[in-house]
Parts: C-alpha cells; sequence; structure tokens
C-alpha cells in the first residue's frame, strides 16, 4: 500500500498553528458593557453584516448549527443568561439545512448577554463571539471576533513585563554566555550531518548511488567537466534542504517567540506522535509514504534542460524520490531543532548538515567512481536498516507524546510508563535484530554477523540501563538520558527518592522579589520550560551537583518561570503588551507572560536561561545558558559565585 504526502506535511501543522481567518463576513463589531451589580454586567453586542452576507443567531430544527455565543478564556465568568435578541433578528427558511426554520442577522443585528465574574472584575475584559455565517447555498461555520470591553469599577491586576532598571549591557560583572550562543550550533549541525549519513543507508538512497556515478561518468565528456558537475551536484542537494528552513525564518522575524511557542504547543506535539508512528509503521514495510507521482516526474523531466538546471532538477528528483526514507529522518531533525533552542538558525544549521550528509558521498562517489568497488551491495541489510529506524520513531513518538502530557500537566505518562514503554521498545528491537521478529519487507533467513551482533549488544545494554528507571531507588536516575524521559519527581511513585531535599524554586517572580528583598539576597532567575530537555539536565545533572545545590539553595532566591505553561491566567490579570518592537502581543496564559518577559528583558528565547539580578533588579551579570560538557557544573558554580561578588558591592542601594 502507497501512501501519498506532502512535502510540507510537518509544515503544515506549524502553519495550522499560526492560521489567519480569512476577511470576516462581518465587518464590524462593537461590543460596550453595562454593569448592573456589584459582579453581574451586561455585554451588548452590536454588529452590521456586510451586504448579501447573513449572520446565523440559532435553530431549534436545524442539526449542525451551533447557536452565537460569546466565550471567555477565564472559565471563572459564567454566563447567566442566555444570548438575547434586541433587534434584527428574523426567521428564514434555509436550504442549506434542508429548508428548516432558523433565526439569522442580514443588515444589523444588536445582542445582549449578561454575565456574572466570580473573580475580580478586570478593568478590561477579553471575550470572542463565535458564530457561523452564510450567503445564499453558501455556509461559513466557526467564525470569530476577539473584543476587548472596558468594565466599570474593574482594576487591572497585570504584572510587570518590562523591567526598565535591568539592562544586561549595564551588568556589574561581565561574567556570563553573551557571543558564545554559536557554540551550540556545531552540535545540531553535527546531529543533521549524522542524519543525512543515515538517510544514505536506507533502500530509498543506497541503490542511487551507482545510478549517479553512471550518469556523470558517461555524459560528463571529460574527468574535469564530471568532477565540476558531481560538485554542482552535490552543492544543489545541500541548497534544496537549506532551502525548506527558510520559511521558518519569517516566522521568526514575525515573533521570536514563535518557534519556541510552536515547538510546545501541546497538540502539535499530539499530532508530531501520530506523525511518527505512522513513519514507524511505513519503516516497518506495511506501507510507502511519498510524493505524488507527479512531482517526481515533472523533476526528472527538467534535468536534461541545461547543464545547471538540469543538475539542480537532478538533485531535486532525488530528494522527492527518496522521500518515504529521508522524511521521517527530516521530521525528526525539522522537531528535534525547533524544539531544542526555539530558533530558525538552529533549524537552518541542522538541515544544512542533513543536507551535506546527504549530498558529500554522492558528490564524492561521482567524483571517484572508483570508489563504488568498496561499497557493500544492496539487499536485505538495508531493509534491517530501515526497521531499526523504525523502531526508533517509536520512541521519538513517545518523546512527543510526553512533551504534550507535560506541558498540560495531564499525568498520563509519568516518568516510569514513559521508560517502560522504551523498555518493551528495546526489546522488541533486539529480538527483531535476533531473527524472532519478522516484518513484510525481511529475508526469510536471517544471517547474524559482526556487525548485527554489535547491535544486539548495544540495544540490548541499553535497555537494562533503561530498567532501573522504573524503581523508586537512587538508581533510577540515569544521567545519560537526562531530560528525554519526564522529570524525576513526575512519577508514578507518592514520595520518589530522587526528590528529596531538592530544590523547591517558587514560580512567580514579583512573589521571588518580594522574598529577595527580604532576605537581602540576590534573585536567580530560571526560565524552563516543561517540554524543555536541556532544563531537566541542568536540574537533574548540575543543580544537584553538591556545590552548585549549596550556592542556590543558601546564596539566592530561585524562581522557575515557565515559558510553555498554558494555565489561563485571571481575567484581571491578562493584558495587550506592546513589545519593544511596537507589536501588540496578547497575554494570555503564564507561559505568554513569561516567555514576553525572559524576552524584552534579556534578549533570550531559548530555555534553559538563567539570570541574576539584585533585590532593586539590577543585572549583576550577563545570561547563562546550558552546555553539555562534563565540566559544566564548575563553569556553573563559578557563575553563580560571580554573581554573588557583583551583589556584594550593592548595586541599586544608594
Amino acid at each position: 500500500m502507497r501512501i501519498s504526502i506532502l512535502a510540507s506535511l510537518l509544515v503544515f501543522f506549524f502553519s495550522g498553528m499560526l492560521y489567519a481567518q480569512d476577511t470576516n463576513p462581518v465587518v464590524d463589531w462593537k461590543v460596550s458593557s453595562k454593569k448592573i451589580n456589584t459582579n453581574t454586567y451586561e455585554l451588548q453586542l452590536n454588529g452590521k453584516v456586510r451586504k448579501d452576507k447573513f449572520l446565523y443567531l440559532f435553530s431549534k430544527t436545524a442539526e449542525g448549527l451551533d447557536t452565537i455565543t460569546v466565550q471567555f478564556t477565564d472559565s471563572t465568568i459564567v454566563k447567566s443568561a442566555a444570548i438575547q435578541i434586541l433587534s434584527g433578528g428574523k426567521t428564514i427558511s434555509d436550504p442549506v439545512f434542508d429548508n428548516k426554520q432558523v433565526v439569522v442577522a442580514a443588515d444589523e443585528i444588536k445582542l445582549t448577554q449578561q454575565i456574572k465574574l466570580n473573580g475580580t472584575v478586570p478593568a478590561v475584559l477579553k471575550g470572542t463571539i463565535v458564530y457561523a455565517t452564510g450567503a445564499k447555498d453558501e455556509f461559513l461555520p466557526a467564525q470569530e471576533f476577539a473584543f476587548d470591553v472596558a468594565m466599570e469599577g474593574g482594576v487591572s491586576q497585570a504584572g510587570r513585563i518590562k523591567i526598565n532598571s535591568i539592562d544586561l549591557n549595564k551588568s556589574v560583572n561581565n561574567c556570563g554566555d553573551e557571543g558564545t550562543e554559536g557554540k551550540g550550533l556545531w552540535g545540531i549541525f553535527l546531529l543533521g550531518l549524522v542524519g543525512g549519513f543515515i538517510a544514505l543507508l536506507t533502500p530509498c538512497v543506497f541503490p542511487l548511488i551507482p545510478l549517479t556515478v553512471s550518469f556523470f561518468t558517461k555524459r560528463s565528456g571529460s574527468r574535469g567537466k564530471g568532477i565540476r558537475n558531481a560538485l554542482m551536484y552535490g552543492f544543489f542537494i545541500f541548497l534544496i534542504y537549506v532551502l525548506l528552513s527558510l520559511p521558518f525564518h519569517l516566522l521568526d522575524q514575525t515573533d521570536p517567540e514563535i518557534l519556541n511557542n510552536i515547538s510546545t504547543n501541546a497538540w502539535l506535539n499530539l499530532a508530531f506522535f501520530v506523525i511518527f508512528v505512522v513513519f514507524a509503521i511505513s519503516f516497518f514495510g506495511y506501507f510507502e509514504i511519498t510524493l505524488p507521482g507527479g512531482f517526481a516526474n515533472k523533476a526528472d523531466s527538467k534535468a536534461s534542460v541545461g547543464s545547471v538546471f538540469g543538475i539542480f532538477f537532478m538533485a531535486l528528483t532525488l530528494a522527492i524520490v527518496s522521500f518515504s526514507c529521508t522524511g521521517p529522518i527530516l521530521g525528526s531533525l525539522l522537531a528535534g531543532a525547533l524544539t531544542k533552542d526555539g530558533g530558525a538558525m538552529q533549524l537552518t544549521v541542522g538541515m544544512g548538515g542533513f543536507g551535506l550528509g546527504l549530498a558529500l558521498p554522492f558528490a564524492l562517489f561521482a567524483m571517484f567512481p572508483n570508489w563504488l568497488q568498496s561499497l557493500p551491495k544492496s539487499g536485505g541489510w538495508l531493509n534491517t536498516v530501515k526497521v531499526v529506524l523504525g523502531f526508533l520513531e517509536l520512541a521519538m513518538a513517545v518523546k512527543f507524546l510526553s512533551n504534550a502530557d507535560l506541558v498540560k500537566q495531564w499525568h498520563i505518562l509519568p516518568r516510569e510508563l514513559f521508560l517502560s514503554i522504551w523498555i518493551v521498545i528495546g526489546l522488541l528491537l533486539v529480538l527483531y535484530l535476533l531473527g524472532l521478529i519478522r516484518f513484510p519487507h525481511d529475508d526469510k533467513k536471517v544471517k547474524i554477523g559482526g556487525i548485527r551482533w554489535t547491535f544486539i549488544v548495544l540495544f540490548a545494554a541499553f535497555t537494562i540501563y533503561l530498567i532501573p528507571g522504573v524503581t523508586n531507588t537512587k538508581s533510577a536516575n540515569l544521567r545519560l538520558i537526562s531530560g528525554f524521559p519526564p522529570p524525576l519527581c513526575y512519577s508514578l511513585y507518592k514520595n520518589p527518592v530522587n526528590c528529596e531535599n531538592s530544590i523547591e524554586p517558587l514560580r512567580d517572580y514579583e512573589e521571588a522579589l518580594e522574598l529577595a528583598r527580604k532576605q537581602n539576597k540576590p534573585l536567580l532567575i530560571d526560565f524552563t520550560g516543561w517540554a524543555c530537555v536541556n532544563c531537566r539536565r541542568m536540574e537533574e545533572n548540575i543543580w544537584t551537583d553538591p556545590d552548585v545545590h549549596r550556592l542556590m539553595k543558601d546564596s539566592f532566591v530561585v524562581v522557575s518561570l515557565y515559558v510553555d505553561e498554558k494555565r489561563v491566567l485571571p481575567a484581571s490579570q491578562q493584558q495587550t503588551f506592546t513589545t519593544r518592537n511596537g507589536k501588540k502581543k496578547e497575554i494570555i496564559t503564564v507561559g505568554d507572560k513569561w516567555a514576553t518577559f525572559q524576552f524584552e528583558n534579556f534578549d533570550k528565547v531559548s530555555q534553559p536561561q538563567y539570570a541574576i539580578i539584585s533585590p532593586a533588579e539590577i543585572a549583576l551579570t550577563k545570561t547563562k545558558g546550558y552546555k553539555p560538557n562534563t565540566n559544566y557544573a564548575v563553569e556553573f558554580k563559578e557563575w553563580l559565585q560571580c554573581g554573588l561578588d557583583a551583589f556584594a558591592k550593592k548595586p541599586g542601594s544608594n
């Protein structure tokens, strides 16, 4: 069975999160409020409907037609009565709903909605009008209009976001990570490079190497021209994969936090979970994921047009016809790069590494065709590689499910269950390599040679390593995979032993600042996220270092601000914030607030990110991120001490 999927499959889900509404058929909504008593208000909704359109209001008989409603993000706001029509409504027989009677508005409409606010009445209330519209035989469901309306007697409890006294350019001490962000790009590039090399060892790509070499050796005419064409071919493969990342730079320029928001979106992570399960089943050989045949045919037809253009379309043809094998690997890279730091440059570097890893062998073998003699022949081992990748895709799928669970705090996939699933996947993978499990395209007879035994031992050892992770013992802290499973405290056990004596950060900036002033200590801000792998690595490996633990616990007030916290703020704390770029941003969730707070004050969007400020809100150091090296605990301790030394200078005390 063959499944046709567009190359932009993952981008489709991204763009779905950034969906911009079409022009609204109701061209003008005006919303006002009237206070009835202490916590009861009446919202007045006046709408003017565009010519030749009409607004659906309600129907008692038309199935599938939802009544026009007003929705609020704050669950403490209760609609104490049904929406009322003051004027403008009329009943028609609608052919869309089998000529059932429906109430619509075709010119102007006046509605009222009575609400009761059980919490603090906000100075400005945010809401959304949800309705359907139509025109003759056309039906347009789920139209939305977001509004802000002033509330008489309401108060604003919106917290501060921009702190003018925080200026990293004038930090008391100059220690920190300023100017070192690019070092982490090498790790992403190497990850992409390895992904490109792995893609070469799949049945869709490996057999294409001799075909490509044959093309260049027979058609180039001379060896010099053949080498030039081979280099150009490799460059175009590299370029095609880099170009795939360019749309994300446009998103990044629109809103620096947008990629981070995408990567931590629970529903997108669930979509990734489903996609990766589908990828895994495809790798197991039950169906094939390909692009529509027309794409490959059009690219292939142009491969002979002109020298440069022909070579470019040859490279494009390779990218298209190999999609069934490279797509899942590339998808892993796309998702991994986005969740790593939340920036488009990381994605471009990773895609460039992937393109180079895929292109380099093609170019080299085309330049030196005699090397082909050293290549192993195609055979069943290629399908084995593909099936092994399928098991790894399943493990990745579980990680995305875990991300969604952590962000939403559903507690459906605690640490021990996560690791149990990985153990089962590891066991099945070992049984497959031993020949005890078969898939559709496997050879009937399995020969276990030296290389296969090596991978059997490696995967078996890793699976055994995971087993203590499901116990409530000190051995459950699996440092080699720190950050990938849920946190140690996100556990099935009531009292996880690895959570004893841990640092308990505060979760609110203003509360932490007040405590820092009371205790006369510097404030250590931890910008973190529920779905942040490196954040968990810091907490489990660096925070637990005795010296680091002592300094954080005794000398600082620590606050952890979760930038992907989806808990909705009370209505009185929601606000529309004007960023330093002059753009309006809606602050609806706790994560909205802290992500904006991080970028506006510290010019960062990646996590984990640490900052040290004084009780007077003066930057004591530059910020500090995460580095995957064995001596990072020492470096982090020195940075903490540098912050304490800066605090001793009493900045902002005058």
